[in-house]
């Protein structure tokens, strides 16, 4: 018989029986473990020593002791059968018409999303679902199989539906300590400051362009690849940050960084919501409206948004 084949393994009942015996060094107390008899967990081994071929234990006046064949084998059971434990322990996704997979940047996600996803998953008539997918990639929402996705950016994304959330209108904030060193006057001042931002400097540039400055980033400015990040930063006094509402707004209301130039300024990208082409289901559907209405999209835009092929 050919054993290498996947489907040619050794019963699992027996492989269950084997373990647990050869764990416990007893065929009694693999059975009380397993819920079985004596007999039958040594009926199960003897099969098992028959399918093989090998001997696996040396039965003795107290318990059973493992062959070197039967420890070879105890190994490699005990380490499937500890994985499939691990697998059996993840966490399986909910399933169901009511479940919508959202797709968005971390900063979105936990800065704007998380304080309304309550709200988001149980206003209106039915309840929703909601499943992130947390990225920074631009990915195919189809073939990842995301229902909508938000993102930061400057348009329309070819291959997808689109429609505007809002924009950011920004302004620079800093720790409360540093904001008084800083104080007020000139907006040139604050280049004797390291600025932060994230993978992009467009913000910083678009703010100083309002204010007749052209910036480049200077050697003691910070970067940090997130948002939430560069905000952490501002407000243990690393430099100056650019509030971008509303994603600033629960850092702004606790204090944790306060505004240290009233001048504001439109930032290049804004935020979209967007959908894979054709029908939506009903609970992305119903998603898309409530996160629209938390932005307050008008009627008009959602509808075109909700009935584009």
């Amino acid at each position: 018989m050919d054993h290498s084949l996947p489907s040619q393994l050794p019963p699992l009942d027996t492989l269950r029986a084997f373990e647990a015996a050869a764990r416990l060094g007893s065929f009694s107390a693999a059975a009380e473990v397993l819920n079985l008899t004596h007999g039958a967990i040594s009926r199960q081994v003897a099969k098992l020593e028959r399918w093989l071929g090998l001997k696996l234990f040396l039965r003795a006046a107290r318990g059973v002791k493992l062959t070197p064949d039967g420890d070879r084998l105890y190994v490699s059971t005990r380490e499937a059968f500890a994985l499939i434990g691990a697998y059996s322990d993840r966490w399986t996704e909910p399933r169901g018409t009511s479940v919508v997979r959202l797709s968005a940047l971390p900063s979105v996600s936990s800065r704007w999303l998380m304080p309304r996803l309550a709200k988001l998953e149980s206003g209106g008539d039915a309840a929703l679902r909601i499943l992130f997918s947390v990225d920074h990639r631009q990915i195919d929402l189809e073939e990842e199989g995301i229902d909508l996705a938000l993102r930061c950016g400057r348009g329309e994304v070819p291959g997808r539906v689109s429609l505007q959330l809002f924009e950011e209108w920004c302004f620079p904030v800093a720790s409360p300590e540093l904001a008084k060193e800083i104080g007020s006057g000139d907006p040139k001042r604050l280049l004797n400051y390291p600025l932060i931002h994230d993978s992009s400097a467009t913000g910083w540039r678009a703010w100083f362009a309002e204010q007749g400055l052209d910036y480049r980033p200077a050697a003691h400015d910070r970067r940090f690849e997130d948002y939430s990040l560069v905000l952490d930063a501002a407000a243990c006094g690393l430099g100056i940050a650019l509030a971008r509402p509303p994603l600033a707004q629960r850092d702004l209301d606790a204090g944790r960084v306060v505004q240290v130039d009233p001048r504001i300024a439109r930032n290049s990208v804004s935020y979209w919501l967007d959908r894979p082409p054709g029908k939506l289901r009903g609970a992305a559907a119903e998603l898309a409206r409530r996160l629209a209405a938390e932005a307050d999209v008008t009627p008009e835009a959602l509808a075109a948004f909700l009935e584009a092929d």
